[in-house]
């Protein structure tokens, strides 16, 4: 039977996107983000049953953990592991909290590690996410989408990929054309062809990531409305779009705010998340010195989503 190496960091909040996708990036067998914030929300809420777990105290620290296998290649994928951590702290300041910590799990473990954690989860108005091991009969308009939480991170969960679903939602036309920049496993680009776009570009420069989108693009039926393919930030897109989304961290949005008026419809607009409250004012200042104007900020267990537009 094969065996498994649970690795788990314990990082600030500001950090989770980037060490998350550097599980991914090491081919990690999937990402479990322990947010605390979001299980306190997830507690008080109606929408998901979560038996009795206790309320959270320290909000501040978020776990996360992955797998993976335990064969030669192990001890080199952990050391890269620390070393890419390293470049992470290089760029954002000191984010860990104490030291990596490791526990061997056989398969049968593994295989029912995410059923702890997932349930079918109703996003918004219309949108449920609905692990693949789980039955779920839509009401009404309800759509459906399926994913494995194991495959790749975004699972619609946590706070900054849960705004932007309930944001596509608000935002979405008939016939839009929608790029998902840093796409992930894809649910974005999903959401958004569920919710009536036209097609959707997905991108990623993870090839384990766009990988993994095509999987849960075609687990979905949804190929004929969305293409995935690796590029970095918004060089793996054609054309202009109605709506880009990037649910990504700050610094990759300030990078990412020079393009993207070129990249606009008339009318279009460009939804940033994955920004720590603390980060906002730094996007406002380089949404306005790259000629993009706030239409609405939403805020949500310390994150925030930002949709812009281009100035008149």
């Amino acid at each position: 039977m094969q065996q498994w190496v649970e690795v788990s960091v314990q990082v600030t909040h500001e950090a989770v996107e980037a060490v998350a996708d550097i599980f991914n990036t090491l081919r990690a067998g999937g990402v479990v983000i322990d947010d605390p914030l979001l299980l306190n929300s997830l507690r008080d809420s109606d929408t998901w049953e979560m038996c009795d777990i206790p309320k959270q105290e320290n909000v501040e620290v978020v776990t996360i953990t992955s797998y993976f296998t335990d064969d030669v290649e192990l001890t080199a994928r952990l050391t890269q592991l620390e070393e890419k951590i390293g470049e992470v702290e290089k760029r954002i300041g000191l984010c860990r909290c104490g030291p990596t910590k490791f526990r061997v799990v056989k398969e049968t473990d593994w295989a029912n590690e995410w059923k702890k954690f997932f349930h079918t989860t109703k996003v918004g108005n219309s949108l449920v996410i609905k692990p693949t091991w789980e039955s779920y009969i839509p009401l009404g308009d309800e759509k459906v989408i399926d994913i494995d939480p194991g495959m790749a991170f975004g699972t619609g969960l946590h706070h900054t990929t849960n705004m932007c679903m309930k944001n596509l939602e608000r935002l979405v036309k008939p016939g839009d054309i929608v790029f998902d920049i840093g796409c992930g496993s894809g649910i974005l680009a999903m959401a958004a062809a569920l919710l009536g776009a036209g097609s959707c570009k997905a991108v990623d420069i993870d090839l384990t990531a766009v990988k993994v989108a095509n999987e849960n693009i075609v687990l979905n039926n949804l190929s004929q409305k969305i293409s995935v393919q690796q590029g970095d930030l918004l060089h793996g897109t054609e054309g202009k779009a109605d709506i880009i989304v990037a649910n990504i961290i700050a610094d990759i949005i300030i990078m990412l705010l020079p393009d993207i008026p070129g990249k606009l419809k008339d009318k279009g607009v460009f939804l940033a998340s994955g920004i720590i409250e603390e980060r906002v004012n730094d996007i406002l200042l380089s949404a306005a010195k790259n000629g993009m104007q706030i239409v609405k900020i939403d805020r949500q267990g310390g994150w925030a989503a930002i949709t812009m537009c281009r100035e008149e």
